[in-house]
């Protein structure tokens, strides 16, 4: 099983490559970039559940990438590790004002650094800042947004879930069912990419469950790319025969079959129009109710 995805931020080839060939045999998915800039579109792509950030790169310093992190809701949970030949205690402080959670220098020992990493996403995780699955922000971090909400005009709620995941799980497992789980991320941060703001936030709340916050006119033409992404790409995940026929055939208890749908999105729509809201439990109560009784 994987341990997370990792991305490597270091213009290095030797050190990029070291790194990347010692945590893949440790088991993490890991990503190289070897420029600022190709770091915050690759996240804006996958979310990693960690960055290990090299401070002197060829066109931003690491600082100024962790400023861009931290200030995007979709990227500010990501915990990050500078990597760097500094040793100044002024440098240390300034990377951790900007939201680093640890810094190792160069020359460095990789138990060590691995050991950091380790901790710095038990951390997280612990404190329930991100799903494991998909790296987005679970827990306390959609709470919070949400919490802002009560104090903000404009907005609106999508709050996604997956109609037929429980019997994809079923009968294709677990591991598949965590590919159809960070798929659909995967469509959602491309929606937002796409007709939503830098500024939406997406969460993924459990099990099948998401919600994205954004502007109410944005609502719309989040909701119909983000089914058309979904509808044209999932199919990717059944076998060739299930995919072509369009369902599954799924064996009852009694060894009779029946026909399961491919798997499709429920969507609820919320809007500060449906208010007024006084907390965040009458927000996520009515989404729900919205997907449930008026599903998009």
């Amino acid at each position: 099983m994987s341990q997370g995805r990792m991305m490597i931020v270091e213009d290095d080839p030797d050190i990029s490559n070291m790194l990347r060939i010692y945590f893949q045999s440790q088991g993490y998915e890991v990503s190289v970039a070897q420029r600022g800039e190709d770091a915050l579109e690759m996240c804006r792509q996958q979310l990693p559940n960690i960055i290990v950030l090299d401070i002197m790169l060829p066109d931003m310093d690491g600082y100024d990438v962790c400023r861009h992190l931290r200030s995007n809701l979709r990227t500010s949970h990501i915990p990050i590790i500078f990597l760097t030949q500094k040793d100044e205690r002024s440098d240390k402080i300034h990377g951790l004002e900007l939201g680093a959670d640890d810094y190792i220098t160069k020359p460095f020992d990789l138990e060590e650094l691995k050991l950091r990493v380790k901790n710095a996403m038990t951390r997280a995780q612990y404190e329930s800042l991100t799903n494991p699955t998909t790296g987005l922000p679970s827990g306390r971090l959609i709470e919070d947004q949400l919490r802002q909400l009560l104090r903000r005009k404009d907005w609106g709620v999508i709050y996604v879930g997956i109609q037929g995941f429980n019997t994809f799980n079923e009968v294709y497992g677990f591991v598949a069912g965590e590919e159809v789980l960070r798929f659909t991320a995967l469509v959602l941060g491309k929606a937002v990419d796409s007709v939503g703001t830098p500024n939406d936030f997406i969460g993924h709340v459990g099990g099948d469950d998401f919600l994205i916050i954004t502007l109410k006119d944005k609502v719309d033409p989040i909701v119909q790319d983000i089914k058309a992404r979904f509808d044209a790409e999932v199919g990717t995940h059944y076998d060739w025969p299930t995919r072509q026929q369009g369902y599954m055939l799924v064996k009852n208890e009694d060894g009779t079959e029946r026909k399961v749908d491919l798997m499709t999105l429920a969507i609820g729509v919320l809007t500060e129009d449906d208010g007024p809201f006084y907390d965040i439990r009458e927000i996520t109560e009515a989404a729900a109710a919205a997907r449930r009784e008026n599903p998009r």
